[in-house]
């Protein structure tokens, strides 16, 4: 059972709070926040929590609906608003006006007849989450190998990235609608969640190293010095790294540090699939302490996930592939950066192998760095770590485990899992298997959906999950 209570710092005392199911709590009760909290204390738009219309329960509960409908913003009409229903969705997504101002359903513009019916509404959770219990009742229904054990550690509002201080803090990230970043702090198994940045568009990404931490916005790289010792007063933050576009649409981002103190960042572009602008469809490496960077990786579609190998330096980062060729194709990748400058293939080709049909543009999939694993189509793989704690047995040392949130645009929802990939140093050597299972019901339907995945110093996993709002701790006992 987790044992946690969620504020936000500078709340008043005297601030009404709200449980999991919309019932009033009393401060330091299991899962609550502020009424402050649930609102956007007037600096920003209409959220999407607001626009979904969800009562002011718990923005626990609100922020699982954000995570499923968090990508339908408030920046224009739909072609659903001003179409026939009966008629396929499509838009023209190679010009800086959709990059800059995209309809709200901009993933849907790309829609086919076979795939029609497929929608990210489909994946909405109950309007007013998910209860301790309720949770709690889904882990005893997720399948892992023999001596592991899963349990709910703390409550987090569309939890995303996850990094842990010096000092033994949890931060994380949150997805569309929240604006925050979290930190997680455990006093004798008693686990405090409190909202510690404010005000942000989408803060994902979260990292720390030598004291600080850093939070990738859409367009901005910020860092806290002396992080752990300010959860109560963080501040605004230096900004390190801004050159970034401010396009909304796959701007979502992960950090990840190497061993010199550069950071992996992803870039994503502003569409299912289209030419993309210059700036992005790309992974860099960036100096955050002079503000410097390179671009390492060229045709990536959306990564939000990566890390670096421990046994040779190299980053590998998980690949969400284009929508609407099919419920079965194109696969969702695994990439092994193994020189600087390589492409592999978006928009021109997918999972390795398959021509795009209108962007292939005479390219073969031939002249593309190939996936160093295909993982499944639709599967959406999101946060992946490398292994290097002592807890699990010796023959998951240096193996990737990788959070696979699941479909949207597939009839049949697969994904909704941890996966396991074994493979050598140089990737030729790989294969994949399923580590922890059962977040999809028996009907079908999300109970769950995991986001990403961090090494503990005790050697335990710890797993983020947006859709119910939850961090759970996986162990291992012989």
């Amino acid at each position: 059972m987790a044992d946690a209570a969620i504020r936000g710092g500078g709340d008043e005392p005297n601030d009404k709070m709200y449980g999991v199911t919309g019932t009033p709590c009393l401060r330091g009760a299991r899962a609550v926040l502020t009424e402050k909290e649930l609102t956007n204390h007037g600096r920003r738009p209409m959220s999407p929590i607001a626009r979904l219309k969800t009562r002011p329960a718990t923005l626990v509960a609100a922020a699982a609906a954000v995570a499923v409908a968090g990508m339908m913003f408030a920046s224009g009409a739909s072609a659903a608003d001003n179409k026939d229903k009966d008629k396929l969705i499509h838009y023209d997504s190679n010009n800086k006006n959709f990059w800059m101002h995209p309809p709200a359903d901009w993933f849907m513009g790309d829609q086919t007849e076979e795939q029609k019916g497929t929608a990210v509404a489909n994946t909405q959770p109950p309007p007013t989450g998910f209860t301790d219990q309720q949770v709690e009742d889904t882990l005893k229904q997720i399948k892992l190998p023999k001596g592991f054990k899963i349990e709910l550690w703390a409550r987090v509002p569309a939890a995303r990235q996850m990094a842990w201080g010096d000092k033994g803090t949890l931060f994380v990230g949150s997805w569309f609608g929240v604006g925050k970043v979290f930190a997680v702090t455990d006093h004798d198994g008693k686990r405090d969640v409190k909202a510690v940045i404010q005000g942000m568009q989408v803060p994902t990404g979260v990292a720390f190293r030598d004291g600080s931490l850093y939070v990738i916005d859409i367009n901005k790289l910020y860092k806290y010095d002396n992080a752990e010792a300010s959860l109560d007063n963080m501040g605004k933050g230096q900004v390190v790294y801004d050159d970034m576009p401010p396009y909304v649409p796959h701007g979502w981002k992960y950090l990840v540090f190497d061993k010199k103190g550069w950071l992996y960042i992803p870039f994503g572009p502003p569409c299912n699939v289209c030419l993309p602008p210059t700036s992005v469809s790309q992974i860099r490496h960036v100096d955050p302490a002079h503000g410097l960077a390179e671009t390492v990786a060229l045709g990536v579609r959306n990564s939000v996930g990566g890390d670096v190998d421990p046994r040779t330096g190299d980053y590998w980062f998980t690949e969400n592939a284009r929508d609407w060729l099919g419920d079965n194709k194109p696969s969702d990748k695994l990439n092994h950066i193994t020189k600087i400058g390589e492409h592999f293939g978006y928009p021109y080709c997918h999972e390795g192998d398959i021509p795009d049909p209108k962007f292939a543009m005479g390219h073969k999939c031939s002249e593309f760095v190939k996936p160093a694993l295909k993982l499944g189509a639709h599967v959406a793989p999101l946060g992946m770590k490398f292994y290097t704690g002592s807890m699990f047995p010796a023959e998951y040392k240096n193996n990737i485990i990788i959070a696979e949130h699941g479909s949207w645009n597939r009839h049949k929802f697969q994904g909704g899992r941890l996966m396991r990939v074994t493979t050598s140093p140089d990737g030729k050597k790989i294969k994949q298997q399923v580590f922890a299972d059962g977040w999809i019901g028996s009907d079908g339907k999300y109970r769950g959906r995991p986001d990403d995945v961090l090494v503990a110093k005790d050697g335990a996993l710890m797993v983020a999950d947006d859709f119910t709002g939850s961090i759970y701790r996986i162990s291992y006992h012989k």
